[in-house]
């Protein structure tokens, strides 16, 4: 009790003394003010942490060594992106990456959108953070975990294949592992999280009168979907599926875990050149450069077309 009076006293002197009165004055003494002051770490977050490295990674890619060893002098240069232009090699992994990111983040999309839809309007409101506790806490574990527990579903020891052979669908196990079908489960097992929540917030938000009116109207299950839920969940639809493909393009541990020779990605031949000793970092610096300028374009006119759509649904 003493201690708690000492307190408020100590707060109490500190909120009267002049010096710190005049302090937080000057510091909300306008609404723009008060946002530099709570936006000061966040941005700061960003510009060290985001932006930084990426103004690194695009100096090293112009580059000609890095590392510079001693007494060796440092020259800028274009070679490294005319390494990519000039040599149809590295065209594979890169055109693969991006439509193994577009097709896989369509399927997580269409996996997660009836779960999300179920979770919002079928679910009472009190049970709802509970069912979203029990959804997230398999992404409580690290991604190198749940990519193993795909590798132990998925082989020919696996729940999979061990299921289908008690059936007597099959006599011999199937190869699931090292294929575009086991990564693209992975990689759609480790994404959902981020296609999910957005979903199910554009969802929660929808009021259910709409649906109602709808029913009233003579609207079947399928037309009110079609013409009411999903057109006003297409902000929810754009941002899950912003994210899920641009994660999905710089996956490294889970194309090598779980794909093969011919699902080799772009994050791949990347990590490749910064194992490599010698000047081929700038090499990877550059690739990686080119590799999120792609998603960005792509991931921007996305975002437009989605746009239009929601222009066009409100006319």
């Amino acid at each position: 009790m003493a201690k708690e009076t000492s307190e408020r006293t100590f707060w109490g002197r500190l909120a009267s003394w002049g010096p710190y009165h005049a302090l937080m004055h000057l510091a909300t003494a306008s609404p723009r003010r008060q946002f530099l002051i709570l936006a000061a770490f966040p941005i700061l977050w960003i510009l060290t942490q985001h932006l930084g490295p990426m103004l690194q990674m695009l100096r090293v890619s112009l580059t000609d060594a890095y590392p510079v060893a001693p007494g060796v002098e440092q020259h800028f240069t274009l070679e490294n992106y005319a390494r990519f232009f000039g040599d149809s090699i590295f065209w594979q992994p890169f055109f693969r990456t991006l439509i193994f990111a577009g097709v896989f983040t369509f399927c997580t999309l269409v996996l997660t959108y009836p779960v999300a839809y179920f979770l919002a309007r079928h679910v009472s409101r009190k049970n709802q953070m509970l069912f979203l506790l029990l959804l997230l806490i398999p992404f409580w574990v690290g991604e190198i975990v749940r990519t193993y527990a795909i590798m132990i579903l998925l082989g020919n020891t696996g729940a999979v294949n061990l299921a289908l052979k008690t059936l007597g669908l099959i006599d011999r196990p199937i190869p699931f592992m090292y294929t575009s079908f086991s990564m693209g489960v992975g990689i759609v097992y480790l994404t959902a999280l981020y296609m999910l929540l957005p979903l199910y917030s554009a969802l929660e938000k929808l009021p259910k009168s709409m649906n109602e009116a709808a029913a009233d109207l003579g609207a079947g299950a399928w037309t009110r979907f079609r013409r009411v839920s999903l057109p006003l969940t297409i902000e929810g639809i754009s941002s899950g599926c912003t994210l899920v493909f641009l994660i999905s393009t710089g996956f490294y541990a889970t194309p090598v875990l779980l794909g093969g020779p011919s699902t080799t990605v772009f994050a791949e031949t990347i990590a490749g050149f910064f194992h490599v000793a010698g000047d081929e970092w700038p090499t990877g610096a550059a690739f990686a450069t080119i590799m999120f300028m792609a998603a960005l374009i792509i991931t921007t006119v996305f975002q437009k077309l989605m746009n239009s759509l929601r222009k066009g649904d409100k006319k």
